[in-house]
């Protein structure tokens, strides 16, 4: 086996050299800076390029060569079209362009904002790509269609049509009734006044560069992307032949000593194969998230600075599935807490689902996010500071943190109202709908005033406003707290009414406090909790006696406990979604009705329980 390994190593060697041998000199190129300067963008790497040296890029930025480093620098992004003013490039090749000329036109109205056409060119070295833009078409006649998804905006002798709100995108299909009319592709906004263009239409807008795979693939290796005068592609090599060929004798060398090893650690080096694939892809997802979202009001810090705002890690806060959080301060002195994720699961799943969905929302009872680290293998999520910790540690009897502190019934209702609202915020208050899929004490964060906020969106799916069912592999979330349908979808379909189970279960245990309960009849099942809660409700007994006060304290807790029945029917169609639920808790308990049981409870049917 050895020696055939062998044979084949030279036989690769052998075939190398001699094309190396026989490649002529036309790729040889003098050097071309690693970088440049220019002006307030800083300075720039391949592929963009100033105009003064345009063979050492792909995208010419001009105005780098000015004096004024405030000056505005611009890009010709089609051949022959117009200059656009360029105000951020970011190191993921992604560039905020502002067409001054375009926003005259929205500003005013003006039927030739609908001239322009943003249909980016591509090339077998590059191509175009704007994050938001939207498909419109500019008919000269009026159309008789019958499509309700398409609006029509009259603009001087012609007639422009958009899809529906939910159907802005660029098309790829254009549909048939528009045959004979012109196919235009624009930068979108999120619509304040959807019935007119002017206003949901953009003049700022990100444009991604990508490189093709051969042009990247001739860069990295230290070539540049050319076309030759047929058009074709070449990669332009700035070594001599003689280097080259040296170089290519010393890696297939190298190449075929690893061969050879890989016979005698092929298990091994295949594992780490995996590793290293696992870990480039996760990298990949999370960089590609970031290009997509470059616009997001959320600030990126260096490890250095988040090892500067923690004094390096020192004051530890707790720790969860995904990592240790710590206090910190930012540099005005504003506490913060900095989570400093484990290596990631699920090709970086965790990290892009806190910053994706958290940085949706903006609500009194879900927590902040203030910043993320993501520098090579460090990965760290900055929250604003909650000074009294997670709900947990106030209902578990021997929580190690809980400070021999007792909630009210009335912060307990507070705690419970405030949750119900950050979740139906969630589920029907953003743009688009976030299903949490790991509500659990442990991550309901306590300010002050013990006003709750939801955290940790790990494992959160985001979907559209208008779809609330979504497909999933395999269960998410924590044993107790996830949904029957989440396990096994014959219970029903995953959707929001999934966090209405994960919900009611917490609610039920803010009640029972489960190391609390004193129960005066048999109850020996410790496999599902809300078993003994019924026991109590049928015999009208105080769950939390030790947070009763009063009567109207008894009443808050009773309503509790209602609700979180309801809350974890096992039928999800039986559940009250989030905003009912708020209501509920707010009404009297006189409009209340005790649910049927779940089936998985086989406790005695309930009659007529006293609720009073």
């Amino acid at each position: 086996m050895m020696v055939r390994a062998s044979f084949y190593c030279f036989l690769i060697l052998s075939h190398l050299v001699l094309l190396l041998s026989a490649e002529d000199e036309k790729g040889y190129i003098r050097n071309c800076p690693a970088s440049f300067y220019c002006g307030k963008l800083g300075h720039l790497q391949f592929p963009f390029t100033s105009s003064n040296q345009p063979e050492c890029g792909l995208s010419v930025i001009y105005g780098c060569e000015d004096s004024d480093s405030n000056a505005d620098k611009e890009i010709q992004l089609e051949k022959e079209g117009r200059m656009l003013i360029v105000q951020k490039v970011n190191e993921y090749n992604t560039l905020l362009i502002y067409d001054d000329v375009l926003q005259r036109e929205l500003d005013s109205s003006n039927c030739e904002a609908f001239q322009h056409n943003f249909s980016l060119p591509t090339s077998s070295l590059l191509s175009f790509h704007i994050t938001n833009i939207a498909s419109l078409f500019r008919c000269n006649v009026t159309l008789d269609i019958d499509a309700p998804e398409y609006f029509k905006s009259s603009c001087k002798d012609q007639d422009i049509y958009y899809p529906s709100q939910n159907e802005l995108r660029s098309l790829t299909d254009i549909p048939s009734f528009f045959v004979g009319c012109s196919s235009i592709q624009l930068p979108l906004k999120l619509p304040s006044n959807f019935s007119d263009p002017f206003k949901w239409l953009s003049s700022t807008f990100v444009v991604e560069v990508r490189l093709s795979h051969e042009c990247g693939k001739c860069h990295n290796s230290g070539g540049q992307c050319r076309l030759d005068k047929k058009g074709s592609f070449f990669c332009a090599k700035g070594n001599s032949m003689k280097v080259r060929v040296y170089t290519a004798v010393a890696s297939v060398v190298g190449v075929g000593v690893l061969i050879l090893t890989c016979f005698y650690f092929r298990t091994k080096l295949s594992s780490l194969h995996l590793l290293c694939n696992n870990k480039s892809r996760t990298h990949e997802n999370i960089m590609a998230f970031l290009r997509n979202h470059e616009l997001l009001a959320i600030r990126r810090y260096s490890y250095n600075e988040i090892k500067k705002m923690t004094i390096s890690f020192k004051d530890k806060l707790g720790q969860g599935g995904y990592g240790g959080v710590y206090k910190g301060k930012l540099p005005g002195g504003c506490p913060v807490a900095v989570k400093i994720l484990n290596e990631s699961k699920g090709n970086g799943e965790e990290f892009i689902n806190e910053i994706a969905s958290i940085s949706k929302t903006s609500h009194v009872n879900v927590v902040t996010l203030l910043g993320f680290c993501f520098e090579g293998s460090n990965r760290a999520l900055v929250y604003e500071y909650m000074p009294n910790g997670s709900l947990e540690k106030f209902i578990y009897e021997k929580s190690p943190s809980r400070a021999n502190y007792e909630l009210t019934g009335e912060t307990l209702n507070k705690i419970a109202v405030g949750v119900a609202r950050g979740l139906d915020y969630l589920h029907r208050g953003c743009n688009t709908r976030i299903l949490h899929f790991d509500i659990k004490p442990h991550n309901i964060l306590l300010d002050e005033d013990f006003c709750p906020k939801i955290s940790d969106f790990g494992l959160s799916k985001i979907c559209p406003r208008n779809k609330s069912i979504v497909s999933m592999l395999g269960a998410r979330g924590t044993a107790g707290y996830i949904a029957p349908e989440v396990f096994s979808r014959n219970f029903g379909v995953v959707s929001h009414k999934s966090d209405v189970y994960s919900y009611g279960m917490m609610i039920l245990e803010m009640v029972g406090k489960r190391k609390y309960i004193n129960i005066k009849t048999d109850c020996t099942s410790e496999t599902y909790f809300p078993h003994c809660v019924l026991k109590h409700l049928e015999l009208n007994e105080e769950l939390a006696p030790q947070s009763i006060a009063d009567e109207e304290d008894k009443e808050r807790m009773q309503k509790m406990v209602i609700v979180g029945l309801w809350c974890i029917q096992t039928n999800p169609s039986n559940r009250p979604t989030m905003g009912g639920v708020v209501k509920m808790l707010e009404g009297s308990i006189e409009s209340l009705q005790v649910p049927p049981k779940p089936f998985l409870v086989f406790s005695s049917q309930i009659t007529n329980p006293s609720i009073s």
